[in-house]
C-alpha cells in the first residue's frame, strides 16, 4: 500500500487517483506495484465491472515517471531504473489486454508514463484542460511505455511527429488524432465517476457506454493538422529535416527548429523505433523497449538530457552529435542490442 494511489470502489466500479499532486502525478515504482496489485485483484473480483483511473488536483493526469531515479541509478549503477521499467512495462501490458472495461480521464497533463496508463486502454476521456505529449527525445531518451506500438498505429506521419518533436496536443488534437476517444467536460468529472459506481456494471463495454452515452459531449474539433505533416513520412530524420526546410509556412519551420534542439541519437534510435514497431506485437514492442532503456542507460544522452532539462535546468544539453546526419546506423543499432537478462516478463 502507498498513500500516492487513493482506491475505492464505489458499487460496480473499482476506482484509483493518482496521489501526487505537486509532481503532477508522476509514477513512482511504488505507485506501478499497487497499481498492479489493484488491477490484477479487481480482474478477479466478480463484483468489479469496470475500473477507472484520475489524477489528484486539477494540473494533471499523469506528468511521467521517476526519470531522476532513472538517472540516479544509471550513474550508481544499480538496477532501481530495471526494476523500474520491468514493473511499469508489464503494466502497460496489463492494461493493454484487461479483460474489464478501463477508463481514464486524461484531463491537464498527460505525458511519458501517464500516457502509458491510459492509451492502451479502451476508454480515454479528454476534459477541457488535455495536454498530451511524448516529449522524451528532448531529455535523450525514446516514447516508451508502449510509445512504439501506439504511436506508428496513428499513421506514421502523426506517429513519427509526435514521437520525435514532443509535439503537445490540447483537447481538440487528442480527439481529432484518437488519443482520447471520448469528451466529458471537466466540471462534469466528478458526476460521471459518481454515475459509474452507481451503474450496474457487469464487466461488459456495454454497460460502460450506457453511462458514457449520458455524459459524451462532440468536444472542440477545430484541430487543424497541417499539410506539412508529410514531412515526416520520409526514410529518415535528416531527410525529414530537409522536406521540413524546403516547406513554406511557420509551422514547418517551428518543427525543423524542434527537432534540431534534441538529441541526434535519440531522435534517430526513436524514428526507427517507431518504424519498426508498426510490425510487432504489443508485447514484442515492450520486450524491445526494455533492451533500449537499458541501453540508453549507457548513452551520453540520457544524463546529459536530464541534467539539463530537470537538474540544473540551464536547457543547454552537449549532445554526443552535433547533428542527426552525424549519427550512424551502427550506432543506432547498438541501442537494440538485447540486453535484458532475463527479458521483460509479463503478468499473464
Amino acid at each position: 500500500m502507498t498513500e500516492q494511489i487513493i482506491s475505492n470502489v464505489r458499487g460496480n466500479l473499482g476506482h484509483i487517483t493518482l496521489n501526487r499532486p505537486k509532481a503532477l502525478n508522476a509514477l513512482t515504482h511504488e505507485m506501478c506495484a499497487e497499481l498492479t496489485r489493484l488491477l490484477l485483484e479487481w480482474e478477479k473480483d466478480d463484483k468489479i465491472g469496470a475500473v477507472l483511473i484520475d489524477g489528484a488536483g486539477d494540473r494533471g493526469f499523469c506528468a511521467g515517471g521517476d526519470v531522476i531515479l532513472l538517472h540516479d541509478s544509471g550513474k550508481a549503477g544499480d538496477d532501481r531504473a530495471e526494476q523500474f521499467w520491468r514493473e511499469e512495462y508489464a503494466l502497460n501490458e496489463l492494461i493493454q489486454r484487461y479483460s474489464k472495461p478501463y477508463i481514464t480521464l486524461i484531463d491537464g497533463v498527460v505525458m511519458g508514463g501517464g500516457v502509458g496508463l491510459s492509451v492502451h486502454g479502451q476508454h480515454r476521456i479528454a476534459g477541457d484542460n488535455t495536454l498530451f505529449a511524448m516529449p522524451e527525445t528532448g531529455i535523450g531518451y525514446f516514447p516508451d511505455v508502449g510509445g512504439t506500438y501506439f504511436l506508428p498505429r496513428l499513421g506514421l506521419d502523426i506517429g513519427q511527429w509526435l514521437g520525435l518533436t514532443g509535439a503537445r496536443l490540447k483537447t481538440a488534437e487528442a480527439l481529432e488524432i484518437g488519443v482520447a476517444n471520448g469528451y466529458i467536460p471537466s466540471d462534469k468529472h466528478e458526476w460521471f465517476i459518481k454515475a459509474l459506481g452507481e451503474a450496474d456494471l457487469d464487466g461488459s463495454d456495454n454497460a460502460v457506454i450506457a453511462v458514457l452515452d449520458k455524459f459524451h459531449e462532440k468536444g472542440p474539433m477545430d484541430a487543424d493538422l497541417p499539410a506539412a505533416l508529410t514531412a515526416f513520412n520520409e526514410k529518415d530524420v535528416p531527410s525529414i529535416l530537409n522536406a521540413l526546410d524546403g516547406m513554406s509556412g511557420e509551422w514547418a519551420e517551428k518543427q525543423a527548429a524542434n527537432l534540431r534542439k534534441k538529441s541526434p541519437l535519440a531522435l534517430s534510435v526513436t524514428f526507427e523505433a517507431i518504424k519498426r514497431g508498426l510490425d510487432l506485437s504489443f508485447k514484442e514492442a515492450m520486450t524491445q523497449e526494455l533492451d533500449l532503456s537499458l541501453n540508453f542507460l549507457k548513452t551520453q544522452d540520457f544524463y546529459e538530457g536530464i541534467r539539463a532539462q530537470l537538474i540544473d535546468k540551464d536547457r543547454n544539453p552537449k549532445w554526443s552529435h552535433e547533428s542527426a546526419e552525424a549519427v550512424t546506423d551502427e550506432q543506432v543499432d547498438r541501442l537494440f542490442k538485447t540486453t535484458a537478462n532475463p527479458p521483460l516478463k509479463f503478468l499473464n
